[in-house]
C-alpha cells in the first residue's frame, strides 16, 4: 500500500531530517516509479537514439 510504503520510507531518514530531506526522499520515489511505468508501458529512447539527439544539440 502505498501510505504504508511511504511511512517506512520516512521512517528509514535520521531522525534529525528536515523537511526538505523528507520532501526529497518522496520526489526520487515518485520519480523511480514513473520510471519503472515508463518502462513497462514501452515509452523508453533508445541510448542510439538519446546519442543521436545529443550529437544533434552540440553542433
Amino acid at each position: 500500500m502505498l501510505k504504508d510504503d511511504i511511512k517506512k520510507a520516512i521512517d528509514n531518514l535520521p531522525d534529525d531530517c528536515t523537511l526538505e530531506d523528507i520532501q526529497y526522499t518522496l520526489y526520487v520515489r515518485q520519480k523511480i516509479e514513473k520510471g519503472i511505468k515508463d518502462v513497462e508501458n514501452g515509452d523508453v529512447v533508445s541510448h542510439t537514439e538519446v546519442e543521436q539527439r545529443f550529437s544533434e544539440w552540440t553542433v
